[in-house]
């Protein structure tokens, strides 16, 4: 059933809502990849077996609870607490001015542009599809895809732990909510890995270098279990154009940018997200811009 935002007050719980989710995507983008790195560590010295002074140093380090939840926010420059009021979204950015309160310190613009990002997604998602299952799948998946955007901005890294449980979750909303689509949502996911990882290997062996990450291939097959296999021209046609339009003016504008690997994920989650939301509308567009009917 649709409920859809008639109701003021359930405007503002939605919008509240969305924020928080927001600064909680902002806890992931900032920790997930030191998580990450500090497992990978200490794995990699487990299986290297290495002397028992570098082994206590990095049991040290790993050791150090660090996750989701603990420690409290703290700021990049001094280390100090931030207080609970400062930590409100938006709001608290914009009270302090994109400034510590300790230490006037810079506060990165990353943290409002997120949540910013995250009240206009889960509005659009809403305004779309109301408060049904349907709304809440699309919204938990563009939440996926922003977070995935920003961490592979920040790190060049598409962590597993988001891009497969994306992935399972395309082909279990499919088969909840579209049974009859199941069968395009399987081909998709297969056909966007594939994809990638022919990709990857024309331009390895044709280069020598790397056009593309493995988490790529991943975040490609997610899209296709989400969106179909019809859907795959679209969003390599979308994210690709986009990422050579922005990759030419950037290495014209910032010389020493030339040369420098460039993460692809922003683009494929932007476009993925644009098709994802826009359905079918948008598929066929497509295919009329094109001068083809509609697969």
């Amino acid at each position: 059933m649709m409920l859809p935002l008639t109701d003021p007050l359930l405007l503002v719980f939605v919008a509240l809502l969305a924020l928080t989710l927001g600064s909680f995507l902002n806890v992931v983008i900032a920790r997930l990849p030191v998580m990450l790195s500090r497992q990978w560590t200490l794995e990699a010295h487990q299986t290297l077996a290495l002397t028992s002074s570098t082994q206590t140093q990095t049991q040290t380090q790993t050791q150090t609870t660090y996750n989701l939840l603990v420690p409290r926010s703290r700021c990049p420059e001094c280390d100090t607490t931030i207080a609970w009021h400062d930590n409100i979204p938006l709001v608290g950015y914009l009270k302090r001015r994109g400034r510590c309160a300790q230490c006037q310190g810079h506060i990165s613009v990353q943290y409002p542009l997120v949540e910013a990002a995250s009240l206009a997604l889960v509005l659009w998602v809403v305004w779309l599809h109301g408060l049904t299952f349907t709304g809440l799948a699309f919204a938990l998946a563009g939440l996926t895809l922003l977070t995935l955007a920003v961490i592979d901005l920040r790190t060049l890294l598409l962590p597993d732990v988001l891009t497969l449980p994306l992935l399972w979750g395309g082909l279990l909303y499919q088969s909840t909510a579209h049974p009859d689509r199941l069968a395009e949502s399987v081909i998709g996911a297969a056909a966007g890995y594939s994809i990638a990882w022919g990709f990857y290997w024309l331009f390895r062996l044709a280069t020598g270098k790397e056009g593309l990450g493995r988490g790529d291939f991943k975040l490609l097959a997610a899209l296709g279990a989400w969106c179909g296999w019809q859907s795959l021209p679209l969003i390599l046609v979308l994210s690709a154009t986009a990422g050579a339009v922005l990759g030419i003016i950037l290495q014209l504008l910032l010389p020493r940018l030339r040369g420098a690997p460039m993460p692809f994920g922003p683009f494929l989650s932007a476009a993925g997200m644009l098709v994802l939301l826009g359905g079918d509308r948008v598929i066929e567009l497509y295919y009329t811009v094109i001068g083809l009917s509609s697969i």
